[in-house]
């Protein structure tokens, strides 16, 4: 971990005295330091936790809904906003542009070519099911456990384009029956393939390498929604083999809100019609008005856009690489573990999330047999514990997410606010 190159991108205030110029006469107080220590110490974790603005009373559990954002990705926001309102200009450019997917492309595993700018994964599946040519008659599939924002886009499209979408309900037993279900509902007809890399409801890790190298081999465009999986996990979507992948900047990433990203393989970036172009999308010949589009993902973008929010974005997802995403991943697993574990000893708890250890995420998901969902959502909340009740997939639980600035005392507590309800 390179903890003085951190430093040197982190906006001022990071380090230094006790206060430091903002340009125009204001000040504002120093952001505690960077952890002097490896991520294998706890202490490393606590001083990590000072990082971000959370309060202490409020335990916060539901990254998996919206993450909370370290102070250098809300100052590089506030003082981009400040720089380019002093000019009044957008700040538009092209090297920027290149700089912020670059360091995208390494936490993600793939070209910054094959990346556009989204607002979040929901407008990314809406390029995608709204590009793809699907025609009447055509297939399409899904889980039985998609969020709205994924399962919308893909019925209302399917729907105007007359192809057919069929679901399966994915199972927390085992990645090989996952398969075996999507393979049972191929036919002929079959046209996509779009799963969420880690589903929204249970946490559960699909075995998403496999699903896009059956979907490959039968001819078939692969979908991932990684809304819950970047910033979590390590990726490499090269590997992975998928067709296109969508995620939200606001998650797990840790980036401004009304940010996302959507890759789409260079192979595939003919396949899907940019339904909605302009400015930065295609080539354009003001004398001919001829125009072609960009060969690279950037065709999907188009208009004047937030650069402070990319800029932030690109800080979220700096802070996560000088962390390291296997050591993230390390730290969201361990706690999440650790909640498993402590909430599976609870008489009367269900644990909706997988028993398999390979198959689950930093989502623990539970019911309560003597306590409705509703009521022990509002239970904790009482205790000052923020978790999500999840009703998608024909569910009624509670969804408790653990990330890098949670700790194992705030596990303690869920698993004594479940006791106690």
């Amino acid at each position: 971990m390179k903890r003085k190159e951190f430093l040197a991108t982190c906006v001022a205030g990071l380090a230094g005295g006790a206060f430091v110029s903002r340009g125009e006469g204001a000040a504002m107080p120093v952001r505690p330091p960077w952890p002097d220590v490896g991520t294998g110490e706890e202490r490393f974790w606590t001083v990590l936790r000072n990082q971000f603005p959370l309060t202490e009373e409020r335990v916060y559990l539901n990254t998996g809904g919206l993450g909370a954002s370290p102070y250098v990705v809300i100052d590089t926001v506030k003082s981009k906003i400040d720089e380019l309102e002093r000019k009044s200009e957008t700040g538009h450019d092209e090297e920027l542009w290149k700089t912020l997917k670059g360091s995208a492309a390494s936490l993600l595993g793939c070209d910054a070519a094959e990346l556009a700018f989204m607002r979040n994964t929901t407008e990314g599946i809406n390029v995608v099911a709204n590009g793809v040519p699907l025609k009447e008659g055509d297939e399409v599939i899904l889980t039985s456990h998609e969020h709205i924002g994924s399962g919308v886009p893909w019925m209302s499209a399917a729907a105007r384009k007359g192809a057919v979408v069929r679901h399966f309900e994915p199972s927390v037993e085992s990645a090989e029956e996952n398969i075996s279900r999507i393979r049972k509902l191929i036919t002929r007809r079959t046209r996509m393939i779009a799963v969420p890399h880690i589903v929204t409801t249970t946490g559960l890790v699909m075995p998403v390498k496999e699903i896009c190298s059956l979907a490959r081999a039968q001819g078939i465009w692969s979908f991932l929604d990684g809304a819950q999986a970047a910033g979590m996990l390590p990726l490499n979507l090269h590997d992975i083999g998928c067709d296109a992948y969508a995620t939200s900047g606001h998650k797990w990433l840790l980036g401004p809100k009304e940010t996302g990203l959507l890759f789409v393989r260079k192979d595939m970036l003919d396949s899907i019609i940019p339904v909605f172009s302009g400015a930065y999308s295609a080539l354009y010949d003001f004398q001919t008005f001829a125009y072609s589009f960009v060969p690279e993902g950037v065709r999907f973008e188009y208009g004047t856009v937030s650069v402070p929010l990319r800029c932030g974005l690109g800080a979220a997802i700096d802070f996560l690489r000088h962390v390291g995403m296997t050591e993230v991943w390390k730290r969201d697993r361990a706690l999440s573990d650790a909640l498993y574990e402590g909430l599976r000893g609870i008489r009367g708890v269900t644990l909706l999330s997988p028993s398999q250890r390979d198959l689950r995420s930093a989502m623990i998901t539970f019911t309560h047999d003597r306590v409705p969902h509703i009521e022990m959502h509002t239970h904790l909340d009482t205790l000052n514990l923020r978790t999500r009740t999840v009703s998608e997939g024909g569910l009624a639980a509670v969804r408790v997410s653990t990330h890098i600035y949670n700790s194992f005392d705030e596990v303690d507590r869920v698993i004594a606010g479940v006791r106690s309800a």
